[in-house]
């Protein structure tokens, strides 16, 4: 991967190394094997590995690695697709962050035996001109000993007027065969068709399952939602805090075959993003909003029972 450093500091013992195009990226170890490793470019997740070593989030094989890569976890701001005046999913995922030297205080749930790193992004001139208003956005991932995978992103509006902002957690889960899974959580819940004009569905079915391209945004969600795989024998549970949307999102074959950045691996993924769209965040001078995403692997079968949705942290 290029060169890489040692740096050990109160945190934990994490590893600096640089990307083909010379970009640092943070890895984060836990004692037990898993890891986690962020690009500073975008404040991108773009691996995360359990105690054996095996990936849990999915790249496509034709990410282009000059660009917000087409895979792992991208955060998006201020936008969420192209529901606005700015690029696809907002600028956000295609800027540099920086190391936050002066990063927020750990809550003491935060502090226990994890790893964690954090970044800061700040508008420049450029940003400015096409998205007026300044911010300072800080985002701490967190790996922890139980190989649990934690995003707290901090919007803090430091702007003279109010303004709005759309977000989502663009998370891109590895699975055996995307006609296995099941998505539980989002049962009789109302969603926007963005195959339909975003026009207003409600879910009817039992779970979310996959027999052809699938784009909805999941209204008023709950706190926990269960993506199981049945194949592999395991689920996903993704809990969230100040994102009341979810995207669920599989692009299936023909639109994957026409992505420039996707190859035909549209079967072994399937994107499940905790997210805030519908009604947009509005922060007045000062304020600061939160959005906390964790994401977690447990042995399976065929339901989550056991699970309670509306728990959440």
């Amino acid at each position: 991967m290029g060169h890489s450093a040692a740096l050990c500091d109160h945190r934990a013992a994490i590893e600096i190394t640089k990307d083909w195009n010379s970009i640092e990226q943070v890895v984060l170890r836990n004692p037990q094997g898993a890891s986690a490793r962020v690009s500073l470019h975008g404040g991108q997740v773009v691996s995360w590995r359990n105690e054996q070593g095996k990936e849990l989030l999915f790249t496509s094989s034709k990410a282009k690695p000059s660009k917000a890569m087409r895979g792992g976890i991208n955060i998006c701001f201020p936008q969420f697709g192209n529901c606005g005046s700015l690029e696809q999913h907002g600028f956000a995922r295609n800027k540099i962050w920086t190391v936050d030297s002066n990063p927020p205080p750990l809550q003491s749930n935060e502090s226990q035996g994890k790893s964690f790193i954090d970044l800061l992004l700040k508008p420049n001139e450029e940003d400015l001109k096409c998205w007026p208003h300044s911010f300072e956005f800080r985002l701490r991932v967190l790996l922890a000993t139980t190989g649990d995978l934690a995003l707290i992103s901090r919007v803090r509006n430091v702007n003279g007027k109010p303004f709005s902002f759309s977000f989502a957690y663009h998370t891109y889960l590895s699975v055996s065969d995307i006609s296995e899974v099941r998505i539980e959580g989002l049962e009789t819940l109302d969603y926007l068709d963005n195959l339909c004009n975003r026009e207003r569905f409600t879910e009817q079915g039992d779970a979310i399952t996959f027999e052809s391209e699938v784009d909805r945004v999941y209204l008023s969600c709950p706190n926990i939602v269960a993506v199981l795989d049945h194949e592999r024998k395991r689920t996903f549970v993704i809990r969230k805090e100040g994102l009341p949307d979810v995207v669920v999102w599989n692009p299936w074959e023909k639109k994957s075959r026409a992505t420039v950045d996707f190859g035909d691996e549209y079967k072994h993924m399937v994107c499940v993003d905790g997210a805030a769209i519908e009604k947009p965040i509005t922060l007045k001078p000062g304020e600061e909003w939160t959005g906390r995403l964790e994401l977690s692997v447990v042995p399976s079968s065929f339901c989550s029972e056991g699970l309670d949705f509306q728990r959440g942290f």
